[in-house]
């Protein structure tokens, strides 16, 4: 992925993400210590509800998804390989100013992000199904994608259960919502898993360069 070379664009986006892994609950890298079954399988899910690039780009109601796998720790090595998600509803022009984004040639977050990537897999444009409903989070890209997560409850059933302070997160500035995973396949790029049952995430989000 292209490191941070922004150059002055400028862009933001935000709405309501979510991921799941094959860590179990609760996943440690969000203290950057190694998974908890020695390597990362990770898919993490965007849904934008508002968001522009350069200012005339419409990016609103689109969908992104990473799918990641790491042998090791991911933010001492060995390095990510990626496959990026795009959805199909995006225009040519949509998808080129989210492809910026997300690769992080347009800076910010994933301008971080970038550097823990040593391989693109591939880009695909696909359609995204992205749904939530209360503490249930829900994404499906036919043949190749399915996750759903649902926030885990603690003594007070009408809060949320959050990770305060963590060393790492994916929407900096919210606290992670603990979560377990119902449904959690993939299959793409000659990697397959199946992490049901297993460690999930969501928060809103807000990013820009």
């Amino acid at each position: 992925m292209a490191k941070n070379s922004n150059n002055g664009t400028t862009w933001r986006l935000e709405g309501d993400y979510f991921e799941g892994c094959n860590c179990k609950s609760i996943c440690p890298c969000l203290f950057k210590l190694d998974p908890t079954e020695g390597e990362c399988k990770v898919v993490v899910a965007w849904h934008i509800e508002n968001g522009y690039f350069g200012g005339d780009i419409s990016l609103n109601n689109l969908n992104v998804v990473f799918a990641i796998y790491t042998p090791g720790n991911m933010f001492t090595g060995p390095k990510w390989k990626l496959a990026l998600y795009v959805d199909d509803k995006a225009s040519e022009q949509q998808k080129d100013a989210l492809t910026k984004i997300f690769s992080g040639q347009a800076g910010g977050f994933f301008g971080a992000v970038a550097n823990h990537v040593g391989e693109v897999m591939g880009i695909k444009s696909v359609p995204i199904d992205f749904a939530v409903n209360g503490k249930r989070r829900k994404l499906e890209i036919p043949a190749l994608l399915e996750i759903e997560i649902e926030g885990l409850s603690g003594s007070n059933a009408n809060e949320e259960s959050v990770i305060v302070n963590p060393g790492f997160t994916v929407a900096p500035g919210y606290n992670p919502i603990i979560s377990r995973s119902t449904k959690h396949t993939y299959n793409d790029h000659g990697i397959e898993w199946d992490n049901s049952g297993q460690n999930g995430f969501y928060s809103r989000f807000r990013y820009e360069p």
